[in-house]
């Protein structure tokens, strides 16, 4: 593919990236801070991406650049952890393709957020394991505290919100699937 032809490629996957995570413009601008024209003109063909902008787009939606601009896969294996922090917390990214699944690890800081979240909606389908310390779990009109070892699974359609209780950091495994995929976790092998 030529130069012209890559960069024609990058508005599209710059929408579906965005539409996979169920993020308006509005949102992604303020992540960002690029105006809501300047992505909307990106993502229809209509502007060229500059590296600047894909260096900020990158790095809002957690990926390597290569994958915004679909370079090729070199054959590396590894997963290349980026911690980001937002709100508060550390998500780090335990995979690395756009769309479709996605794990991450989550730290919340003790008595994070530091006052009762209000519940929120949006489409997906979410995991959870408990690695170290407590998680409050508000989950439509339940409230339940995991422990360690424990697991919790929703539709993220249900109100939720997350608070950690403790004086000690809380980490959690989490598995996300954007369009209310559900997660096929097996806790011993199929018998043969």
């Amino acid at each position: 593919m030529d130069l012209d032809g890559v960069l024609q490629s990058v508005g599209p996957r710059l929408r579906a990236m965005r539409q996979e995570r169920g993020t308006t413009l509005a949102e992604l601008s303020t992540t960002t801070g690029i105006s809501v024209s300047t992505l909307s003109r990106l993502e229809s063909g209509q502007r060229r991406p500059t590296l600047e902008l894909l260096l900020l787009l990158a790095r809002a939606y957690q990926v390597q650049l290569d994958e915004l601009i679909g370079a090729p896969v070199t054959g590396d294996p590894r997963v290349h952890l980026r911690p980001v922090e937002r709100f508060g917390m550390t998500y780090i990214p335990l995979s690395r393709r756009a769309g479709g699944l996605q794990a991450y690890k989550q730290i919340y800081p003790p008595h994070w957020p530091g006052y009762e979240p209000e519940q929120r909606v949006h489409e997906g389908y979410e995991w959870l394991y408990v690695l170290a310390g407590r998680l409050r779990l508000r989950l439509g009109p339940h409230d339940v505290v995991l422990g360690a070892g424990e697991v919790a699974e929703f539709d993220t359609r249900t109100p939720h919100a997350f608070v950690n209780p403790g004086d000690e950091p809380t980490e959690v495994l989490a598995l996300f699937g954007p369009q209310g995929e559900r997660m096929h976790v097996r806790a011993r092998p199929a018998p043969k």
